[in-house]
């Protein structure tokens, strides 16, 4: 099969899948414990995909701009990685939680170091570090962001992030528990401030796909042809998405779908083919374990009609 053929495959797909969704009954909820994310539209369906030259393939509402939550993380894990590498994992793990994202139980249990980057106590381990490696880490990070979406008009969402500040106890409960541990090093405020901001980040499925691409492409940036982050970086980048990019329903959607990816309670999904594509998903009904329902659904259909999983 030509590289042609293979786009006209996955463009077929990506259409059908599109029409099938939309034809489907509701199911799931959109977030509501977060202000402003629960006026989203319930029934938002978009999807795309990005090649490595960066053809785009899309479906539906893939220009719709929604809130990218956990997804963020990803992006301070890569910042974080580049400014202190291997170090990082003397603070956080790398496993499976098996537990909610947000919970203290474990984290007293195993001493104030979060199982993973991308559960809460985890994300805010990672803005610790990033406070302490940059004089302006919210600015930095912005900037970070900016280059990989190749967009200066990417912004925080103001509003969006103070309405998180707002309502942050148990974030607010995690940070101290694990500054009792001795395993956050700055204020607690600035923490805090940093993380509600990081979830606040806004953009449309192919601004996400576009953005995700240096992760599917060894490190690099398809754009500039710079080296992001190392060849191994992106591996252990990639293998923590596999392993705890979907909260305790990782290995419900490596089974389903079977490729890295992580989601957000925005309703958004990324996942990445190595070597090959990035897809992004908007689907904001999300399933009892806070994933967009219609969005890992319909991942499992492309991978399956597609034989485009990494297994």
């Amino acid at each position: 099969m030509t590289s042609s053929d293979i786009i006209d495959n996955y463009s077929r797909q990506i259409n059908a899948i599109n029409d099938q969704i939309r034809k489907s009954p509701p199911m799931g909820k959109v977030a509501s414990y977060i202000p402003g994310l629960d006026r989203v539209p319930p029934d938002l369906f978009g999807m795309t995909l990005m090649t490595l030259d960066e053809t785009v393939i899309s479906a539906g509402d893939s220009k719709t701009p929604f809130s990218l939550q956990s997804i963020s993380k990803v992006f301070s894990l890569t910042l974080a990685l580049k400014a202190v590498d291997e170090e990082l994992w003397d603070r956080v793990g790398v496993e499976p939680s098996g537990n909610a994202f947000n919970s203290l139980i474990q984290l007293e249990l195993e001493k104030g170091k979060p199982r993973n980057p991308f559960i809460n106590a985890g994300a805010l381990v990672i803005c610790d570090v990033l406070i302490s490696a940059y004089d302006q880490p919210k600015q930095k990070l912005l900037e970070f962001v900016r280059f990989l979406v190749c967009s200066d008009e990417l912004s925080y969402n103001q509003s969006i992030a103070e309405s998180e500040k707002k309502s942050s106890y148990r974030n607010a409960a995690l940070i101290n528990l694990m500054k009792d541990f001795n395993n956050i090093k700055n204020p607690t405020d600035r923490v805090l401030d940093l993380y509600c901001y990081l979830c606040s980040l806004e953009m449309n499925c192919e601004s996400l796909a576009h953005t995700f691409l240096f992760l599917a492409n060894q490190g690099i940036h398809p754009s500039s042809n710079e080296q992001v982050i190392t060849p191994s970086q992106t591996k252990r980048i990639n293998a923590i998405m596999q392993l705890c990019g979907f909260y305790d329903e990782a290995g419900e959607f490596a089974y389903r779908v079977g490729l890295p990816g992580k989601s957000g309670v925005g309703g958004g999904i990324i996942a990445i083919k190595p070597c090959q594509y990035a897809i992004a998903v908007l689907s904001p009904r999300l399933n009892k374990r806070g994933n967009s329902y219609q969005g890992i659904h319909a991942l499992e259909l492309f991978t399956s009609s597609t034989a485009s999983s990494i297994f």
